[in-house]
């Protein structure tokens, strides 16, 4: 018994042994820049949260593994450790332009959504959904639905939706952990298959000598993790199936225990100090801010300046467009509320320090979680990765595979897509430099560079989705006021579920370049793997409820 209660801990030491003595191997740690010990640190703080259910402990202590590393590598001692986590990572990641405008449309949403509830909206809004949404599965599409409807940012999706839809997900006996999923299972997935979104202006501007947006949206056939994790939302919203440590959040929610395990840090949500509240009340701020976030993006692209639409949201500063567009809106919803008399002045200021101790948990998370990047960037764990995919290239056949896997492994390692597709994305237009060189010729991108390039796009949407590092994950999970770890915890083996169909989809575009063969079978293949899991469950089910003898 007490062997089965600390194997999955005995597991991760093993695991965690295995890897530094393969460091080793590979090299000895004074030369630690640009090898596998750059890969340490990640290994070191994902495993620890996973183990250890805390999240805080696990990311500093993969900080400080790595401010070893690079101490001793550089050879600058005791000091240089400290130097390196303060200044080159705290201080630096908190002092970045784009991370302090995230943090800033972090807590300007937070006093939004205080405000809100204050003002009686959230309450109306619950009133109302209770009346026309009246189940489990209507709540859980009418969440995939809104985040569907929000694409043009994943950072906004997921605190958005996350916003309006918990206390219609909580009315309906829905877990904190599922509205998580359901969130973050949308935000990337439908940004990354969106022609105008923040993701698309980052992908389109990784390629040269091709027109980006083109590039873009002759990848979205091929992008299988996020067109299956759709359908796996959908099919499971609307058969209502879980499995996994999924189904016992869900079994307890409908006891009454959202939580199963409560994170003690996040405050209960604020409860509406005036009934006179209407659905109104909560549509106009979202609107609002929906409205002056895509405006501040564009303006950041220069659409005011003359350029295009689609061109401004290519090149459009997504942090500062946020920044921008929440503190216009947080303004305009100030104003608002005191014209309809149902905040005061004093009210309105209150949810401000609301609205930030609302979001001390993400901002915690998310600050930990870019020192470790930094952390990972000083050791070059991204040319480390380069080099190994480079010398895999010589099987172009297994390459897409290939790509989906190591974009993967990078993703959850660093808790960046957009850095795994800054990373790989050129050495793909490398090794197809003579292929791409025709396109200017000719306007037309060979389809091994689309698959290539969509199954790079899949793997880091893949490996962000399930990271207790990435910030998208951090997001959902603040969005749902959801324990952090018990959401990558539910998530993962969904995330496991499609990726691996995936990979069978990728295998297969390696030997037919056709889209309608690796999309249609992988459809397929995800369905029957879904029906299967589903089969499973329900005899699972079937035997506990027969009476024992």
């Amino acid at each position: 018994m007490l062997l089965k209660k600390h194997l999955s801990k005995i597991i991760f030491g093993v695991m965690v042994l295995l890897f530094i003595a393969g460091c080793f191997i590979q090299s000895p740690i004074t030369q630690a820049v640009g090898s596998l010990w750059s890969l340490l640190p990640p290994v070191v703080a994902i495993g620890l949260a996973l183990i250890t259910k805390e999240v805080y402990s696990s990311l500093f202590i993969g900080i400080i593994t790595g401010g070893v590393i690079y101490g001793i590598s550089s050879g600058s001692g005791v000091t240089g450790v400290f130097d390196t986590v303060v200044r080159d990572g705290f201080i630096s990641r908190i002092a970045d332009s784009y991370n302090v405008g995230i943090l800033i449309f972090l807590v300007v949403l937070g006093t939004i959504v205080v405000l809100m509830n204050k003002a009686g909206g959230s309450r109306a809004y619950g009133e109302w959904a209770s009346e026309h949404i009246r189940s489990r599965r209507g709540a859980s599409l009418a969440t995939f639905l809104l985040g569907a409807l929000i694409f043009v940012d994943d950072y906004f999706n997921c605190l958005t939706v996350g916003s309006v839809m918990r206390p219609v997900t909580d009315k309906h006996k829905i877990s904190r952990s599922k509205l998580a999923y359901l969130i973050d299972a949308t935000a990337a997935p439908i940004c990354i298959i969106a022609p105008i979104s923040s993701w698309a202006a980052a992908v389109s501007g990784t390629v040269k000598g091709v027109n980006g947006i083109q590039l873009f949206i002759n990848t979205i056939p091929y992008n299988l993790y996020a067109i299956l994790t759709i359908v796996m939302v959908v099919f499971i919203s609307v058969s209502g199936m879980d499995y996994g440590l999924m189904k016992k959040h869900e079994d307890n929610a409908r006891r009454g225990d959202l939580f199963t395990t409560r994170n003690k840090v996040y405050p209960e949500d604020d409860k509406p100090q005036h009934n006179k509240g209407k659905v109104i009340d909560l549509i106009i701020p979202i609107l609002l801010l929906i409205a002056l976030c895509v405006t501040g993006m564009i303006y950041t692209g220069g659409f005011f300046d003359g350029v295009d639409f689609v061109t401004a949201f290519a090149e459009c500063d997504a942090s500062y467009g946020l920044a921008l567009g929440s503190i216009g809106a947080l303004i305009i919803v100030f104003i608002y509320f005191m014209i309809r008399r149902v905040l005061t002045f004093n009210d309105c200021m209150d949810s401000i320090a609301s609205g930030f101790k609302q979001m001390v948990p993400a901002i915690l998370i998310l600050t930990f979680a870019w020192t470790l990047n930094a952390m990972t960037s000083l050791l070059q764990a991204g040319p480390f990765v380069s080099s190994l995919v480079e010398s895999m290239t010589a099987v172009k056949i297994l390459l897409p595979l290939i790509l989906f896997l190591v974009a993967i492994g990078l993703s959850f390692a660093t808790g960046t897509s957009w850095g795994t597709f800054g990373i790989l994305i050129p050495i793909i237009t490398n090794v197809f430099s003579a292929d791409l060189a025709k396109t200017e010729q000719t306007g037309v991108i060979p389809e091994m560079v689309i698959i290539c390039i969509s199954a790079c796009l899949a793997g880091a949407v893949c490996g962000d989705h399930c990271s207790p590092i990435s910030d998208t994950t951090i997001m959902a999970s603040t969005g749902a006021m959801c324990d952090h770890v018990n959401h990558v915890s539910t998530q993962m083996p969904y995330v496991f579920t499609v990726a691996g169909v995936c990979a069978v989809g990728y295998l297969i575009s390696g030997f037919i370049s056709n889209v309608f063969v690796v999309l249609g079978v992988s459809i397929v293949l995800m369905a029957a793997v879904l029906l299967g899991i589903r089969f499973i469950e329900n005899r699972k089910s079937s035997k506990d409820q027969l009476p024992s003898r």
